[in-house]
């Protein structure tokens, strides 16, 4: 359960905020998202290997 402490005097949108993006780290909505349909740990590990290489693609394209 996440916890917002609201300072006196702070507005409720700032808190609401702080909230949201309290809430995004966490990462439970993309958890739900993937655990609505089973995935085949060799899918899941061929996305990770695919993520993996598009990231050091990305990496290996801003050193030159």
């Amino acid at each position: 359960m996440l916890i917002i402490p609201i300072k006196d005097g702070e507005n409720i949108d700032r808190a609401l905020k702080r909230f949201k993006r309290k809430f995004d780290r966490t990462g439970t909505m993309r958890q739900l998202r993937s655990r609505q349909a089973f995935s085949k740990p060799s899918v899941v590990r061929r996305a990770q290997i695919q993520k993996a290489q598009y990231i050091q693609g990305l990496r290996d394209a801003e050193e030159i």
